[in-house]
């Protein structure tokens, strides 16, 4: 069985600030340039997307022969739930 030490727990500290202090030099060293790199992925994945969608609605539109009605919302009308009058209070002094 092992007992601990005043010496074993100064270490313990010494070793946790240290790890602490490297981490914090790493990450502003690396940190700026992953999230560059991240920024410019996602920036890359945006124009993607946006070119994909304009050359399907450049064919959409070209294409006239074709007209589609989304009735699915038609049949079932929104219905609006009525809770109970409306009273209008007045403050008396």
């Amino acid at each position: 069985m092992q007992t601990a030490s005043f010496s074993g727990f100064i270490e313990t500290i010494f070793y946790i600030l240290t790890f602490y202090y490297i981490f914090k030099f790493l990450a502003k060293l690396f940190l700026p340039l992953l999230v560059k790199k991240v920024v410019q992925k996602a920036g890359e994945s945006f124009q993607k997307q946006q070119q994909y969608s304009q050359d399907n609605s450049w064919k959409k539109t070209s294409n006239n022969d074709e007209v589609i009605f989304d009735t699915t919302n038609a049949k079932n009308p929104r219905e609006t739930k009525k809770v109970g009058d409306y009273v209008d209070y007045e403050e008396i002094d």
